[in-house]
């Protein structure tokens, strides 16, 4: 009864119930790809709770502290502020061990649900018109999420996060010109400063979580604005969504998702140790320690600056040195590469139009070769990063094991892809499901080159009816700016004509495939335009009508005047 009142005296001040019902209302797929992008929010969330317990504890200072705690062997030692408090954290505050390792698990989980989010996006094609926005939006929530995991990552100064706050110092004092500048700016003086930790705690706790949850806020208001994609299917048009309500299924649906995710991520915490930073040491400028390695999100950029030949060229009397290349020019052309990507695919392909329904990825061979290629690639520099275990491993030595690394990041990518390539086209050409239907006949045509125009994909059908529905195909043609497409049916005499034009061959193609799977498909002339009428019939047509018009008009006059006469006589007598 209270909560009733207090929901109508709100409902009374700010109307909220019209738009309440209509959020309740909207359908959101059912497919479990979708879930990506909240597995990626509900860590957020993780990190957020878990990350204010922490920051109650941390002390974010670079002045010198004597440790007296529950760790015996740093006992007594000297060491900074940040690295005395995560190690009296990791052992002397109550569950403190527990939130620190969920919250390390939880930004590990957060970029790879983001990424993984992302990949489902380009395969698809869901960054096309008019998602192009929400797509550089959630580039730029990759990117601050790699940095604000590396922030973190960094604050609690031990030997290893030191070791890797170095590096990526020496990348950006690589630059020319401006180098040195922008880590004196960024330090607040030169590496390590007194304020390079208190500026890692602004940075990570404040600024880029601020940017993080405006982005958010602005990524699930776009897709509220502008619906959901959907994957092809009976039922599923450019004009709508299938799928469940907002309300109750899949609350129910996401709320259970949310508590999963919790659990898994408090059980990673509890049972799966991570950065046992008391090991470590604290940081020393004039130590290192190896094996290494970062975290897997900046394990690209190690491996990188590993596998890349110590060159150094001079420009205008500049010294530019070797981590510019793999650090500064590599990390750029990717990121810039990724905000482009949906401009230079529609440049490429001429195609503006806006796309509710998503493409399967065998449907653009060229998008799956070029995807499947830069995850090989970056695939390949992860496992770079831990070149010297691979060589404790293997019991070689480590120069031969980045020789061969040297020569797998230029071959296997390329191999990759145009596998990708050879695969999606000829699934694409054939009728097989997926990848174990595939024959040799399958692979030969997909080597054979495809058509060109906007004919392209028409031509890459075949022209012989199907073995399995001998007697029937599909037809179609171009009509002006448009391509249409019927089945028919010969035996039967069956013609049915699609009542929707396209833009492309190969969107009717896919209408075709779509209603009625598993027939072939021809490019034939079309039927012939119909003749223009002569000038007498014309002329006749519109004397008709005109006539027809005239004596419709005069019997509604007749009928009207009838029975006004009609009502008015009684009155009259």
């Amino acid at each position: 009864m209270i909560l009733d009142r207090l929901a109508r005296a709100f409902d009374d001040r700010l109307r909220l119930s019209p738009l309440t019902r209509r959020a309740l209302a909207k359908v959101f797929p059912d497919h479990w790809s979708f879930m990506l992008g909240e597995i990626a929010l509900y860590s957020f969330v993780a990190l957020i709770l878990t990350g204010v317990y922490l920051t109650l504890f941390f002390d974010p200072s670079s002045a010198d502290r004597v440790y007296h705690g529950s760790y015996a062997p740093l006992d007594g030692a000297t060491t900074s502020a940040a690295y005395a408090s995560s190690v009296r954290l990791s052992w002397d505050v109550r569950a403190g061990l527990l939130i620190r390792q969920t919250h390390h698990w939880a930004a590990l989980v957060f970029v790879a649900a983001i990424l993984v989010h992302l990949v489902r996006i380009f395969f698809t094609g869901a960054f096309r018109k008019p998602r192009e926005l929400n797509w550089l939006v959630g580039v730029t929530m990759l990117t601050l999420a790699l940095a604000n995991g590396f922030t973190g990552y960094s604050m609690p100064d031990d030997l290893v996060s030191g070791l890797g706050l170095r590096i990526i110092v020496s990348v950006v004092e690589s630059i020319p010109l401006v180098g040195s500048w922008l880590v004196f700016l960024g330090l607040g003086g030169e590496f390590p400063s007194d304020e390079m930790i208190p500026r890692l705690f602004v940075t990570h706790v404040l600024l880029v979580p601020a940017v993080l949850v405006a982005l958010v806020s602005v990524h699930l208001a776009m897709i509220v604005r502008q619906k959901h994609t959907q994957f092809r299917g009976p039922g599923r048009t450019e004009q709508n969504v299938v799928g469940s309500l907002l309300y109750p299924s899949y609350t129910l649906r996401s709320l259970a998702l949310f508590a999963w995710v919790l659990a898994v991520l408090f059980a990673l915490g509890g049972l799966v140790q991570i950065n046992p930073v008391w090991q470590y040491g604290p940081f020393a400028p004039a130590q290192s320690t190896a094996p290494a390695q970062p975290d897997w999100y900046v394990a690209w950029g190690d491996g990188a600056l590993r596998l890349f030949p110590p060159w150094e060229i001079h420009i205008a009397g500049h010294l530019v040195p070797a981590p510019f290349f793999p650090g500064v020019v590599l990390g750029g052309v990717t990121f810039g590469a990724l905000y482009a990507w949906p401009f230079l695919e529609r440049w490429c392909t001429g195609d503006r139009r806006q796309h509710h329904l998503l493409d399967r990825p065998r449907d653009h061979p060229v998008r799956m070769g070029v995807g499947v290629l830069a995850l090989t690639f970056f695939g390949v520099l992860v496992v770079a990063a831990g070149d010297d275990i691979l060589a404790r491993l293997l019991r070689v030595p480590v120069y031969d094991v980045l020789n061969v690394l040297r020569v797998l990041v230029l071959v296997l990518p390329v191999l990759a892809g145009m596998l990708a390539f050879l695969l999606a086209r000829a699934l694409r050409r054939g009728d097989a499901a997926g990848l174990g239907e595939l024959t040799r006949a399958d692979l030969r045509a997909a080597r054979q080159p495809a058509g060109g125009g906007a004919a392209e994909a028409a031509a890459d059908e075949p022209e012989l009816p199907a073995p399995d529905r001998p007697g029937e195909r599909v037809e179609l043609w171009p009509d002006g700016d448009v391509w249409r497409w019927r089945y028919r049916d010969e035996p039967a005499g069956v013609a049915i004509l699609s009542n929707r034009a396209v833009l492309t061959a190969q969107e009717a193609a896919d209408s075709a495939r779509l209603a009625y799977p598993g027939v072939d498909h021809v490019t034939v002339p079309g039927p012939p335009p119909p003749s223009p009428p002569g000038r007498v019939r014309t002329a006749l047509r519109r004397w008709g009508n005109a006539a027809l018009g005239v004596s419709l008009l005069a019997a509604a006059l007749r009928q009207r005047g009838a029975k006004r006469r009609g009502d008015d006589g009684p009155e009259r007598r």
